[in-house]
């Protein structure tokens, strides 16, 4: 057990249990004896006390989520910076982190990774309102309860975005493999910086796989710099295109090409949900030299055109004239004929050529056949559509789609196209259904493989078993022998925790006997461990309280240790009495509180002429009277509320050897005065 589970901080917040650990700090669930309610404190760890770094962090968190009110960030209630302990105190989530949940499911489905993105950025949304930039958006730092409801927390490195830009040096940078690449250079950080790492978690999601891992955080920071992510749909060809432009827009190198702000994301979101088959053109690799596009009609603008005739011979003055011969009118008549003729054939030749430019596939644009059934869309291009093109079927499984319906295209619609262009049609062949086998017995992982194998979506839970192996499938649901469908039924596999630890609550034993007190923590299947005496106003004998304190479920057998009361405190007192001068004979003194003789003991001057008086009580004053040989010789008062002693009267010492003795300085007074 650790050193605060089962005690009170600042006789408010009751630490029931240790929930996590972080970088800086652990976080205890605990319960609010003022406000009545269960609340998250978070305590800065013990050796970053001392380290002016981290207890900054650590305040910022507080600073930066207490001007921030909303439904996706998580709540402060308190704070404390202390010399010796630092917490925030928050609002306790019952749930599990983004990561614990994707490392259970591997990958979820885009409609799940839309729901927790909406909730991110709205978070986030409301947060860059205010000023702040949370530099550190993670799936650790994205809390996730049984509803669906998603909770941004830890701005344990968040920054006002007027702050200065910090660099990689710095222990404040996030996590190397969310980080923007800004972020990684020490560059300014802004609103864009948090983009990019929602972008990153939406990749994470729709994937099952980051987009850039390495040995170590130094390669990785160098990806994030210099390469371009795969594209998601390589890796799962079922996230509809537009979902993966969103992703690469959020993911961009550059800020000035990513969404300006959360908001701007949520708008494409939005359209996206409206409209799945959605896509917004966005261009990511853009090559800098312009297309050339070569028209084949120019060719025929270029084309020589035969000179015009009009079958008449005329005279024409020639720089050196030359005598004309004077041909048969006959001769003429054939020429001209012949001339007509001609003239007509190349018309022909240059109609037929211009036709057979202009008749060739023309430019269309593709019309959009997802939805629509294949069969309805090749009888019609066999009746006699506007447009004729090749299709090429693909089939898909896909049991939320009847067999026949076309599900996507290629290239997409509105794209311009030659007519008698290939098109790629992907078809529903329909749900694949199978028999579910029985992985009761089989390993957690053995079961995983096999189901992804099968195509199956699954989803691990765990239970506890007192007969099953810890890691060892218990059954599965549906359970073995049960017809699914591929891509519509989730098989949830149940898994061993082992043997479930009962739980038990330490009973209230305060103000019980000592004895009673063993018997009850006995009874409640509790061990009995130390027994400590405090000091209390209570009587002697009386249990105070236990550790851990009553109330608090510990595991069965766990070890119960009690303080009890010794009576009030007892305070000491020391005075110093002045032993008589030139006295060199044993001496008997004797100390009187009140009326009650306190010490007896035998002094010699020669050997120590100061003797030391140490006496204890719980409160208030007393009469402290001191005789030697019999006779008063000091009389004190005790303060044992203060710890002080004050001499009130004191005499000369009286010789029992000699008959004259010295006067009193203050009169003559007795023990019983």
């Amino acid at each position: 057990m650790d050193k605060y589970t089962g005690k009170r901080l600042d006789g408010r917040y009751e630490i029931h249990e240790l929930v996590g650990v972080g970088g800086m700090a652990v976080v205890y669930r605990a319960y609010d004896t003022i406000d009545d309610r269960a609340v998250a404190v978070k305590i800065l760890k013990d050796e970053f006390l001392g380290n002016e770094d981290f207890i900054r962090r650590f305040k910022n968190e507080s600073k930066a989520i207490a001007v921030l009110s909303h439904p996706n960030i998580v709540k402060v209630f308190d704070v404390s910076f202390g010399d010796r302990i630092q917490y925030i105190v928050e609002e306790y989530i019952d749930g599990i982190t983004l990561k614990e949940y994707l490392d259970q499911q591997k990958r979820i489905k885009w409609k799940e990774a839309i729901h927790f993105t909406v909730q991110i950025l709205r978070a986030l949304q409301h947060a860059h309102e205010k000023g702040i930039v949370h530099r550190d958006i993670k799936p650790q730092n994205i809390m996730l309860l049984q509803d669906g409801t998603i909770k941004v927390t830890d701005f344990g490195i968040a920054r006002f975005s007027r702050s200065e830009t910090r660099t990689m040096t710095d222990k404040a940078i996030g996590s190397v493999h969310y980080i923007a690449p800004e972020q990684a250079r020490g560059d300014l950080t802004d609103e864009k910086t948090d983009i990019y790492s929602v972008g990153v978690m939406l990749y994470e999601m729709l994937t099952g796989q980051l987009p850039f891992e390495a040995d170590n955080a130094v390669s990785v920071a160098i990806m994030q710099l210099q390469t371009d992510p795969k594209p998601l749909r390589e890796l799962n060809p079922s996230i509809p295109e537009g979902l993966e432009e969103i992703t690469l827009k959020a993911m961009q190198k550059n800020p000035e090409r990513r969404y300006q702000s959360a908001a701007e994301m949520l708008r494409d979101i939005e359209v996206f949900r409206r409209n799945p088959s959605t896509r917004f053109q966005y261009k990511y690799f853009i090559d800098e030299k312009p297309t050339k596009y070569i028209d084949a009609i120019n060719s025929v603008k270029n084309t020589e055109q035969p000179g015009y005739n009009d079958n008449y011979d005329y005279e024409e003055e020639l720089e050196e004239p030359v005598r004309r011969k004077k041909r048969p009118v006959a001769v003429l008549v054939i020429a001209g004929i012949a001339a007509a003729f001609l003239i007509v054939t190349i018309s022909f030749g240059v109609a037929a050529l211009v036709h057979s430019l202009n008749s060739g596939p023309k430019d269309v644009k593709l019309p959009d056949y997802k939805g629509q059934n294949i069969d309805d869309v090749l009888n019609s291009v066999s009746s006699g559509s506007t447009y004729h093109f090749q299709f090429k079927q693909e089939q898909k499984s896909d049991p939320d789609a009847e067999a026949g319906k076309i599900l996507d295209q290629s290239p997409p619609a509105g794209t311009t196209v030659k007519e008698n262009a290939t098109v790629t049609l992907t078809v529903s062949s329909g749900g694949q259904t199978l028999t579910l086998d029985d992985y009761s017995g089989n390993a957690q992982a053995d079961a995983e493989a096999a189901l992804t194998k099968l195509g199956l979506d699954y989803k691990v839970q765990t239970v506890a078993s007192d007969t099953v192996d810890k890691g060892t499938v218990v059954r599965t649901d549906p359970p073995a022998k049960t017809e699914v469908t591929v891509g519509k039924d989730v098989i949830y596999v149940y898994v061993s925790s082992g043997k479930e630890i009962q739980k038990v609550a330490v009973p209230n034993v305060a103000g019980r006997t000592l004895e009673d007190a063993k018997t009850m923590i006995t009874d409640a299947g509790l061990t009995v461990g130390t027994v400590k005496q405090q000091a209390s106003d209570q009587t002697a004998g009386t249990v105070i309280e236990t550790d851990p304190l009553n109330g608090v479920k510990v595991d069965e057998g766990s070890t119960v240790n009690l303080f009890v009361s010794s009576g009030p405190a007892q305070k000491k007192v020391t005075i110093y009495v002045q032993l008589p001068k030139n006295v060199t004979h044993d001496i008997v003194l004797k100390a009187y509180l009140g009326n009650d003789l306190n010490v007896t003991k035998t002094v010699n001057p020669s050997y120590n002429d100061v003797c030391q008086l140490d006496f204890t009580g719980a409160s208030g004053v007393q009469t402290l009277t001191i005789t030697l040989d019999g006779s008063k010789y000091n009389i004190y008062s005790l303060n044992f509320d203060t710890g002080e002693g004050k001499r009130e009267w004191s005499t000369d010492y009286v010789d029992p050897n000699t008959s004259s003795g010295g006067a009193a300085s203050g009169g003559s007074v007795s023990p019983n005065d």
